[in-house]
């Protein structure tokens, strides 16, 4: 019996042992769910300023989307490779353009332009930093003046070229009217 009471001792204070134990892990186990629960908070948090952000900045483009589209004038955006980045609706009818010529180099677009130097001068605006401007027919009788202008960020570095095409054929036939006048 003395050995029995012995041994139920002997297990009775490895159980309070293993009690205090198993409570000492709880008890960091909170403290870990605590944490977890917390950075989840501020992970919620960084997410929901985030996503006010990235709601903002697709504002901001829809915003210039819709100005670029309300000029009436056609822009092709270039990367430094000269491959197509982004265009406006007014560009589609110059350069029969779709979604899938993003990413493709502006000497794989056919156009309705009579302007065989246009690769050309968009290589020397990219090189020399300096603007081009020409007036240009296309193959439906209009006329565009066309600016080539090199991109640049807001940290002023050249990430590629701006083309711009502005319908001037109404100028144009009034001064070929007054030419044939003289």
């Amino acid at each position: 019996i003395e050995q029995l009471e012995s041994d139920l001792a002997r297990t009775r204070e490895d159980l309070e042992r293993s009690f205090q134990e198993l409570e000492v892990v709880n008890e960091e186990l909170k403290s870990s769910n605590e944490e977890a629960q917390s950075m989840n908070e501020e992970l919620q948090t960084i997410n929901n300023e985030l996503q006010t952000r990235l709601d903002d900045l697709a504002l901001a483009q829809s915003d210039m989307q819709n100005l670029l589209n309300s000029t009436d004038i056609a822009t092709l955006f270039l990367d430094n490779e000269l491959n197509v980045r982004r265009y406006t609706e007014q560009a589609v009818p110059i350069f029969h353009l779709r979604e899938s010529d993003v990413g493709r180099p502006l000497s794989d677009l056919a156009n309705t332009l009579e302007y065989p130097l246009l690769l050309e001068d968009a290589k020397e605006t990219l090189r020399s930093l300096t603007p081009c401007t020409k007036s240009v027919s296309s193959a439906d009788g209009r006329w565009f003046s066309v600016r080539i202008m090199p991109y640049r960020t807001l940290a002023n570095m050249v990430n590629g070229a701006v083309l711009t095409f502005v319908d001037i054929s109404i100028a144009k036939a009034l001064e070929f009217r007054l030419r044939e006048a003289n």
